[in-house]
């Protein structure tokens, strides 16, 4: 069997971890960047003359966006596992998908109108999708089962450092274009290091799997009932992460229109930034404590019940105080969650020959709650009692993703 195709024995490097972690933050600059600020103050611009509220009208986007998520992802990492390229099967995709991202990003900087601004939206989905879906199969390709927490670890410190640097690029920027533009360079900067550094694996012609639409469009069903325990790790991720999109999609809004604080912006920056530095607290931790005892299923049961007991105590104090609180406790669940998830996932893959496709049809529980949330918070902030009922339809979510994870059965 080709040595792209084995289960990896040898512990990956400080130096090989760093550079992917760094594509992974360049990733998530390129999409919380837009998501916390850009896209929030372009709705507020757009929204009049639409029939919409600036809520609406985010959500409409951010849904679409996420749709194109949910098929981009798995579809490239599908082409990630067939690609015979010089450079590997990943490194092809995560440049072309840096490039894209960033040209895409420039486009949103020159929209003028609603439908620029979503089809904008939509590209960077798109291509940022294929860089992620690469990204992310590169951990099992090349990483042996028990350094996979840490690894997890450094890619999760990483999601969130993109977050910060995303939210930081577009608040300090000074307008919206200028926003883009720095995100559009960060975006293709934080990426060169690991693929001009790290050769990838390379996959010989002769063990690319025979092509057919019907066999790659099949390929995408994993059955919950052959493959119990895919089933439910993929269903524990979605709930949890449906509650976090949950909270964090409005909050713009909720600070300036229900707490009323002066600067809205800077507020999220701080909670953002509040968030990231407990998390980062234990992300690395949550994955080096989990490799060290061989289990992942108390880890992530335990801090998604936190994660849940944090969002619903914003359903009940909600002040500028407890907003405060509620990010650092979201920061430390969130930290031991993103780790020891992830190795979960990897420890579940059903074959190596699709990892990147797998892979990509697990982030569909990453992307789905992007779908989902704009659809069942909208009518709830604007018609079913707005963000302290929110708070606790999102408690409940994240609660019910915490005790599912029991169900996995072939994980300790």
């Amino acid at each position: 069997m080709t040595t792209a195709l084995k289960e990896p024995v040898d512990r990956v490097g400080p130096g090989w971890t760093t550079a992917l972690s760094l594509s992974n933050v360049a990733i998530w600059v390129g999409w919380y960047g837009p998501l916390q600020i850009l896209l929030a103050r372009q709705a507020e611009d757009f929204a009049p003359g639409t029939g919409m509220s600036k809520e609406t009208l985010l959500a409409w986007v951010t849904g679409v966006g996420a749709v194109v998520s949910l098929a981009a992802n798995p579809f490239f990492g599908a082409l990630s596992d067939r690609t015979t390229a010089r450079r590997g099967r990943r490194t092809p995709w995560i440049v072309a998908g840096a490039a894209g991202g960033a040209l895409s990003l420039l486009l949103l900087a020159g929209a003028g109108g609603l439908w620029l601004m979503t089809l904008g939206w939509c590209l960077v989905q798109l291509t940022l999708n294929a860089s992620f879906a690469a990204v992310t199969a590169a951990v099992p390709d090349r990483v042996p089962r028990l350094q996979r927490g840490v690894v997890g670890g450094w890619l999760g410190a990483a999601q969130i450092l993109g977050a910060v640097a995303g939210t930081g690029l577009a608040t300090a920027a000074g307008g919206i274009a200028a926003g883009y533009v720095a995100c559009a360079g960060f975006v293709v900067a934080g990426v060169l290091p690991y693929v001009l550094r790290y050769e990838d694996l390379r996959l010989p012609v002769a063990d690319r799997p025979a092509w057919s639409w019907r066999s790659f469009l099949h390929g995408f069903w994993l059955s919950p009932r052959r493959y119990p325990d895919f089933g439910w790790a993929w269903l524990t991720r979605f709930l949890i992460n449906l509650s976090n999109a949950l909270v964090i999609l409005y909050l713009l809004y909720y600070l300036r229109d229900r707490l009323r604080y002066d600067d809205p912006e800077q507020g999220v920056l701080i909670l953002t930034a509040v968030d990231s530095v407990a998390l980062l607290a234990t992300v690395v931790v949550g994955g080096v404590w989990s490799d060290r005892v061989g289990r992942r299923k108390p880890f992530v049961k335990w801090s998604g019940v936190l994660m849940a007991a944090a969002t619903a105590l914003l359903a009940v104090w909600q002040t500028w105080a407890g907003a405060i609180v509620v990010a650092a406790l979201l920061g430390v669940a969130l930290g031991v969650f993103m780790s020891v998830d992830f190795a979960l996932m990897t420890d579940v893959l059903p074959e190596a020959r699709d990892r990147g496709k797998d892979l990509g049809v697990i982030n569909v529980a990453n992307a789905l709650p992007q779908v989902a949330a704009p659809a069942l918070a909208a009518p709830i902030v604007t018609h079913l009692g707005g963000y302290r009922v929110l708070y606790v339809v999102a408690a409940v979510v994240g609660l019910a993703g915490a005790v599912l994870v029991e169900r996995i059965k072939g994980v300790d």
